[in-house]
């Protein structure tokens, strides 16, 4: 039997969405939100009904029948740590999506929408392997300090994805493989997966690990307290300078990593080759730390994510890293094509969706 899905994946300013009969895209389209458009909202959840119109009118002017959809899927959001997986929109989940407890994002608007759009149609909704997937080992979430956690957010949707492809393609079983994943994009993740779980990874957003094009990663820091207190920065400016102007924003003013090549290679910029270098070197350091935690015994790494469509840095980490294992690289990321996976793997009884 076959299933079509409709996936939502809410961003600040815009919706993407894709319909699919199994894991074949029927078609895609990505919904723009301008900010007069959005202005009118106070909060994220209060778009939800515009949003929702704006969805059903875009299936309706392709002439699609909405009522041949078996099952509706939304990007998770922030919600409390959860074990990764395919979970069934309950009403708790509902709840806490809604009161934003842990953040507002557009992602919070994922489960929502599909929920809404499912219950309509009498059709299960699920969520699909949040950012806030939380599998670490106890050991792993001490950092120095009880006040400052390790905690565990990351691109987990896309590591879990091609951890489980290059199962399928090796025949093996995810949970039987231990793997390193390295997400390279705006931001940067690097997991330990051991035994279908990710025990250990580099916070992606927080400061952890190595720099991206735009975040600053694990940082010097007394230097950062001095800068904290320094007076030049508010509380506000300083976050931002940490999460969004950090990386190679910081240092090059771009967080292209196409740019960032361009000025390496085709200007001769010596600052952006070094830069570039750094980079590599950092998430090179990342994996060597996750081979640890493996204990050594890694099967496969795994590098994925946009920046991964560069050769000079995918062929630079293998040369760092190729001792510890093979590398296969799976540039990009389909999180659409992820969260139809999720669902499926539920609707086909292979694995059971678990319950918030």
């Amino acid at each position: 039997m076959s299933y079509k899905s409709l996936i939502i994946n809410p961003g600040s300013t815009s919706t993407k969405l894709g319909v699919f009969e199994d894991e074949t895209l029927l078609f895609e389209e990505t919904l723009r939100h301008s900010t007069d458009e959005l202005k009118v909202f106070d909060t994220v959840v209060a778009q939800k009904d515009f949003r929702k119109k704006m969805i059903t009118d875009m299936l309706s002017s392709k002439g699609f029948d909405i009522k041949s959809l078996d099952v509706i899927v939304g990007r998770g959001g922030l919600l409390k740590p959860i074990p990764g997986g395919t979970y069934a929109i309950t009403d708790e989940l509902i709840k806490d999506l809604t009161e934003c407890k842990r953040g507002e994002h557009a992602s919070n608007l994922g489960g929502l929408l599909a929920k809404e759009i499912a219950d309509e149609l009498g059709v299960p909704s699920f969520i699909v392997d949040p950012v806030v997937v939380d599998e670490l080992d106890d050991v792993a979430r001490l950092s120095g300090h009880p006040e400052l956690p390790r905690t565990s957010i990351f691109h987990a949707l896309n590591q879990k994805a091609v951890a489980k492809r290059y199962a399928k393609e090796v025949g093996k079983p995810y949970e039987e493989l231990r793997l390193i994943v390295v997400h390279m994009g705006g931001g940067v993740s690097v997991g330990a997966h051991r035994d279908g779980k990710v025990v250990d990874v580099f916070n992606a957003l927080n400061g952890d690990g190595a720099f991206s094009p735009e975040r600053v990663g694990g940082v010097p820091n007394g230097e950062l307290v001095k800068l904290c207190y320094s007076g030049k920065y508010t509380e506000a400016e300083m976050v931002k300078q940490l999460v969004g102007k950090g990386g190679y924003n910081a240092y090059l003013g771009t967080n292209d990593a196409r740019d960032v090549e361009d000025l390496a290679f085709n200007k001769n910029d010596e600052k952006a080759k070094l830069v570039l270098d750094a980079f590599i070197y950092q998430v090179a350091k990342d994996i060597g730390a996750m081979s640890a935690v493996l204990e050594g015994k890694v099967d496969q790494i795994i590098m994925t994510g946009g920046i991964a469509y560069s050769k000079y840095t995918t062929g630079e980490l293998i040369k760092k890293v190729g001792f510890i294992s093979g590398v296969t690289v799976y540039a990009g990321e389909d999180e659409l094509l992820a969260l139809a996976q999720g669902a499926l793997r539920v609707l086909n009884k292979e694995e059971e969706a678990k319950v918030y």
